[in-house]
């Protein structure tokens, strides 16, 4: 079979280096010059893999039995069009590296426009804890691809699904799906609001009666969809086959199976019966959201049948995920916390609500077209300076500047050094920029690191 895989990310050279381990003639094409390296080239010429960079050729295509493409390569790229317009079916690599499982595997899939990966990170952790074989693959850990063929029926893979990567799933089906929420968000890749509701939802398109589905029942969304009010998804009313469990913060909602807090502690319940796993306190992480990914792990834990020991041990030692809310120092009495994994307003919103008052807030990042209102409250009531930065700055300014005092810093290190000299004891420096960082930076993680790096030098 000769395969065509867009995108020379880590994805893309997992699925494509999967179809050489399979056998298969494989193509990969990167539309992106500067993705060219020499050890890139290297492998590829080492594996047999034919490539090409700064261009996605539309000669020829005729000769691909199938394309892999990369999360992320829009739907109305050039080159998807015309696969389209010859019929060649065009998966994900998430798709492929299914297809190509050496084992009956259980998979839990994990999607949502915000705490995904924290909700996918505590998954495996409280899996590993009770002793089992687990892969943490997908939107983080390994690509799916890199572990599809050399997986045992002992392993269980915790997948972190972003929307792209469902987008083109065609036989995925994960044992258990989580929806985690859905806001706005990757619209100029899905092309409206419906759409991306839409690529959420197909995580359980494929799903059966003795599958589980968690959804929380608290976002609006989701909620609409389980109401079965159409305009959500553009006329279409989503629906599963799969059992559902729900979460949310108000136990009266909790009327099947679901896990939510009663009297200080977290409840899971069946229509049987009804266990209390442990005191909300044991969460060890900030903010409201943590619970939402706590209560998601903890029923997804007891549909594997974990113990509720192993659960309440593993989430009291779970240390988070970098740049997500990530405790950086205490210096002085002021808290650093790094948070650049917020590149979009809603995350900012969930860090923003973990905290009492007294925030330094640095945001900032690449310009767009953010609509801030939504933080507005937040900013009035717990933000007392707002230090701003990179290409949005201005924006965040003219937002924000009437409510609460602002700066404009030139980069992100004048904006943390800015911070440091404001903030006074008791204070919280709070790094969510609720913008992308390739401005500035390669990703958010490079992003996050200078933060950390420029509060370590404090003295």
């Amino acid at each position: 079979m000769k395969i065509l895989v867009i995108g020379s990310g880590k994805s893309g050279l997992s699925a494509a280096l999967l179809a050489i381990r399979k056998g298969h003639s494989v193509f990969l094409s990167e539309l992106n010059s500067s993705a060219e390296t020499p050890e890139l080239t290297e492998k590829l010429i080492e594996k047999g893999i034919g490539y090409e960079f700064g261009k996605n050729s539309l000669d020829n295509l005729s000769q691909y039995d199938l394309c892999i493409s990369s999360p992320g390569v829009p739907p109305n790229a050039p080159i998807i069009l015309e696969l389209e317009k010859l019929n060649i079916k065009i998966i994900s690599e998430i798709e492929y590296a299914y297809l190509n499982l050496s084992a009956k595997v259980q998979i839990i899939g994990i999607t949502g426009t915000n705490g995904k990966t924290t909700t996918a990170t505590l998954m495996a952790h409280i899996i590993a804890h009770s002793g089992r074989s687990v892969k943490l693959v997908g939107n983080v850990g390994l690509p799916m691809a890199e572990v599809a063929d050399s997986v045992t029926e002992d392993d269980i893979l915790v997948v972190e699904l972003s929307s792209y990567q469902l987008d083109r799933i065609d036989t995925f089906r994960p044992d258990v799906a989580v929806i985690m929420n859905i806001t706005e968000d990757h619209l100029s890749y899905h092309g409206s609001y419906e759409q991306y509701t839409n690529a959420k939802w197909k995580i359980t398109s494929n799903q059966i009666a003795e599958n589980l589905l968690v959804l929380n029942c608290d976002d609006e969304i989701l909620n609409s969809i389980l109401e079965k009010k159409p305009q959500v998804s553009g006329g279409e009313i989503l629906e599963t086959k799969a059992k559902i469990g729900f979460i949310s913060l108000d136990s009266s909602k909790i009327n099947t199976m679901g896990v939510s807090q009663e009297n200080g502690n977290i409840v899971y319940r069946t229509q049987q019966q009804k266990e209390e796993i442990m005191p909300t306190s044991y969460v060890p992480l900030y903010g409201e959201h943590n619970l939402y990914n706590t209560f998601a792990t903890v029923i997804a834990a007891k549909y594997l049948q974990i113990r509720n020991e192993d659960i309440r041990d593993a989430v009291a030692s779970f240390k988070g995920v970098e740049h997500r809310l990530e405790v950086v120092r205490d210096l002085h009495g002021v808290r650093f916390i790094n948070d650049s994994k917020a590149t979009n307003v809603n995350s900012s919103w969930y860090a923003l609500n973990s905290f009492e008052d007294n925030i330094v807030w640095i945001a900032g990042g690449l310009l767009s077209a953010n609509d801030y209102s939504v933080l507005s409250e937040l900013v009035e009531n717990k933000v007392k300076y707002l230090i701003c930065f990179g290409e949005e700055k201005n924006r965040l300014f003219d937002k924000f500047s009437g409510k609460v005092k602002c700066f404009l810093a030139n980069n992100l290190i004048e904006a943390t050094q800015e911070a440091a000299v404001a903030a006074k004891s008791g204070d919280t420096v709070l790094l969510s920029p609720a913008c992308k960082s390739f401005d500035e930076f390669v990703n958010f993680e490079h992003r996050g690191d200078v933060f950390k790096q420029v509060v370590n030098s404090f003295v």
